[in-house]
């Protein structure tokens, strides 16, 4: 995994650096909030670890400018804070887990292998569309950076008959028949509503193929 670590101590930044990438993690190691703000504009991360009582920057008003960012990622907050409130806070901003100071790295190591496996069990199940969108066939759920999209029903109808038939172009018949039922829907009805769907996206993963329909390609990261 690709690991961000927010920890002002140097030595012990240090030594969970040494252990994780012992353990085959590339970490990146940064002692104040606001470098961590910057460096996640550049590059992605698997995971974030981060203390919470760091210079410029909160470990926890971090995360909390981060999903305001729409940026998501699992997060494990180290500290010695034993504060209910900080805890509870955590939580509610989106951590996977707390982990307080001091504690034996091998323990951090096992936190992130459930960490690990919970998201290659979740990406079995998701069919990864863009950089940053998933959809989940089972929960019939649209990912946009792990956070859930809200869909019409005839969006969401659109993107299953996609979904199921990567690199395969959808004709207008294909969507007449799926989406409308079978009613007797012109295609620049379809047309219509097809493009306001893309031009709801972050990013349009739906390629238009002039005159024929529509499809989604397999993604390759």
């Amino acid at each position: 995994m690709k690991i961000l670590l927010l920890e002002d101590e140097l030595m012990l930044r240090s030594s969970i650096m040494e252990y994780l990438e012992a353990l085959g993690h590339r970490v990146v190691g940064l002692g104040n909030g606001q470098d961590v703000l910057l460096t996640l504009q550049k590059e992605p991360f698997d995971l974030l670890i981060l203390d919470i009582n760091v210079p410029k920057i909160s470990g926890l008003e971090l995360l909390k400018q981060l999903n305001q960012k729409a940026f998501f990622a699992p997060t494990i907050f180290i500290s010695a804070m034993l504060d209910i409130e900080d805890i509870s806070l955590a939580f509610e901003l989106g951590a996977s887990d707390y982990l307080k100071k001091p504690f034996h790295l091998k323990e951090l190591g096992l936190r992130i292998d459930k960490i690990k496996k919970g998201q290659e069990i979740k990406n079995q199940k998701h069919i990864v569309l863009s950089k940053n969108y998933s959809f989940c066939k089972e929960e019939q759920i649209l990912f946009y950076n792990n956070k859930s999209q809200v869909l019409t029903k005839k969006q969401l109808q659109i993107l299953m008959l996609l979904c199921e038939n990567l690199g395969v172009v959808i004709d207008f018949e294909k969507f007449r028949s799926y989406v409308w039922n079978g009613e007797p829907v012109d295609n620049p009805t379809i047309r219509a509503e097809i493009s306001r769907f893309r031009k709801a996206l972050k990013e349009d993963f739906i390629i238009n193929i002039k005159g024929i329909g529509y499809k989604i390609e397999k993604y390759f990261p």
